[in-house]
């Protein structure tokens, strides 16, 4: 039988916050910009910034697309526990760049 679910919502937002820190630490090590995050990932500044502080609720589609623009696998970024690399996100710019659009 699983686990029994918290009652509030303290492990969601707490989950939020340490998906925003993947997401600044991943951009940040491609010394990417914000402007160039939201701009290649098609979402709005806004929803980047509410993302990198933990705010908010991103969706799915949100959060896909700035996984492909910074080059790490969605899962890697909204996994439980953190990655065993100890690198908070990402396998690397692949051959197009970590914002190409060629994949």
């Amino acid at each position: 039988m699983p686990a029994a679910l918290p009652d509030d919502d303290d492990w969601i937002r707490a989950h939020f916050r340490t998906i925003g820190r993947r997401v600044v630490a991943r951009r940040t090590r491609l010394k990417l910009t914000q402007e160039t995050v939201f701009l290649a990932a098609g979402v709005d500044r806004r929803s980047l910034q509410t993302l990198e502080a933990g705010e908010g609720n991103p969706t799915l589609a949100t959060l896909m697309r700035i996984a492909r623009v910074l080059d790490v696998p969605l899962e890697q970024l909204v996994q439980e526990r953190p990655p065993s690399t100890g690198d908070e996100g990402g396998r690397g710019p692949s051959a197009t760049g970590p914002v190409g659009k060629g994949r």
